[in-house]
């Protein structure tokens, strides 16, 4: 059976993320897009939001950890963001990326993404 899907893209939120001291230290805006697989009928069929994945409580959750502790790697950031997603027993698999749009790489570019799919073991 073909999975259901709620997506969240562009999430944007200021963090400390990355491997040099002035990333840490000023930071810079990430964008998160979060789209988890998960069955939606019984919701559906109830007409009931506590039978599917609340989107607002999600975005707060993946805010928060975007926010939160500064890591070296989007791709550490990525698992943990895939982490929050999976906590929620209703959701099957989830694929997140991280956009680091300011990234300096000493050339003009329009974006960096880590694109990660997780799912249950």
């Amino acid at each position: 059976m073909t999975q259901d899907r709620i997506t969240i893209r562009g999430l944007r939120a200021h963090g400390n993320h990355g491997v040099y001291d002035f990333e840490r230290e000023r930071g810079q805006v990430f964008l998160v897009d979060a789209v988890l697989e998960l069955d939606t009928s019984a919701a559906a069929a109830g007409d009931d939001l506590g039978r599917t994945v609340n989107y607002a409580e999600l975005a707060h959750a993946l805010y928060a950890v975007v926010t939160g502790e500064p890591v070296n790697l989007i791709e550490t950031l990525a698992q943990r963001l895939a982490d929050v997603c999976l906590a929620d027993s209703l959701v099957d698999a989830v694929e997140i990326t991280v956009h680091k749009p300011q990234a300096e790489l000493g050339v003009p570019f329009d974006d960096v993404t880590v694109t990660i799919r997780r799912g249950r073991r």
